[in-house]
């Protein structure tokens, strides 16, 4: 597949492309939960399997503040409820993915700033079992850091997607490194791990939300791409592009919806309104795919869309015949 590569591009450009294709909303519609009081869930994980049960996993916390909780759910008669006897982290941003047929669990860590009294930093955390129930530590990721993200490879290899911030990442940039198994992961080689280049214009930031290998080999990546508007309000887009995980090559980020593809509701703050935050995409045989997220920090949501990584995987098969 050419990777080739223009120059950068802003989410403005991003989306009127997106505009000129006209990508058609297939279904949609909104997760409803139950068992959790008068909380909200939210930045959800897509559906997976947990000993032969559908489960998803979701950011669960009330309205008013980020005392946040990741739980697991089960649908029961069209409403999600706590799975029995799964367990309940304390943190934010749920994920998951399978690594040598274990289950691997991350999520988002707030904690007090040893640096700074009153205030807080964050790094991710991540689990692994051959179940939920049990989930053990096995990864701490370096302060600062969010949307740490792998997928095993058909050889066995891991590619890890990184999100640095600051001096290195900005307000936040995408890294790659691929490493031969989850006991060569450490903070410090994810902290030291090459950017992507080209992928987001100055002042904009993005991460990657999930990863899946597609049937050419090459990764495919589900992500998100945010900017502040002139009001300073947040809008977060859903994106994809493909990356070959032997050269770290990749194509284009594509912006695959907006906030008004999804159904209307609630913001948590008024300056979240424009947010729809990726947490997972199911590919369907049929050429479409559901596409999980939160919105506007506050539902959890899907849309049903035309399959957006079938393009890498059709354009190799091209470029095949036409050696």
């Amino acid at each position: 597949m050419d990777f080739s590569r223009r120059k950068l591009i802003t989410c403005e450009v991003l989306l009127e492309e997106m505009n000129i294709k006209e990508l058609p909303v297939l279904a949609r519609g909104k997760l409803s939960f139950g068992g959790i009081g008068e909380r909200d869930v939210y930045n959800i994980t897509a559906p997976f399997l947990d000993e032969g049960r559908r489960v998803l996993a979701g950011r669960v916390e009330a309205r008013d503040n980020e005392d946040s909780e990741i739980m697991f759910f089960t649908e029961q008669d069209g409403i999600w409820r706590p799975q029995e006897g799964a367990p309940v982290f304390r943190l934010q941003d749920p994920f998951f993915t399978h690594v040598d047929g274990e289950l691997v669990l991350g999520g988002v860590q707030i904690y007090p700033n040893p640096e700074q009294p009153g205030e807080l930093k964050w790094r991710t955390l991540m689990y692994k079992g051959p179940c939920l129930a049990k989930l053990r530590l096995f990864f701490t990721g370096p302060a600062g850091m969010k949307d740490i993200r792998l997928v095993q490879l058909p050889g066995g290899d891991i590619a890890v997607f990184t999100r640095p911030q600051g001096k290195k990442g900005g307000r936040g940039k995408i890294g790659f490194i691929r490493v031969g198994g989850l006991e060569q992961l450490s903070a410090q080689l994810v902290q030291d791990a090459p950017l992507l280049e080209e992928q987001f214009a100055e002042g904009e930031w993005g991460g990657v939300n999930e990863a899946m290998v597609l049937t050419n080999g090459l990764v495919g990546v589900l992500g998100h791409i945010a900017r502040f508007d002139e009001d300073g309000n947040r809008n977060y887009y859903p994106m994809v592009f493909a990356l070959n995980p032997d050269t770290g090559e990749h194509s284009e980020i594509e912006i695959i919806a907006v906030r008004d593809d999804f159904i209307p509701g609630p913001a948590k703050r008024k300056d979240l309104a424009n947010v729809v935050f990726s947490g997972g995409i199911v590919r369907k045989a049929d050429g479409t795919a559901d596409l999980y997220a939160g919105t506007g920090d506050a539902e959890a949501q899907w849309i049903r869309i035309p399959d957006p990584f079938l393009k890498y995987e059709q354009e190799t098969n091209r470029n095949r015949k036409n050696k």
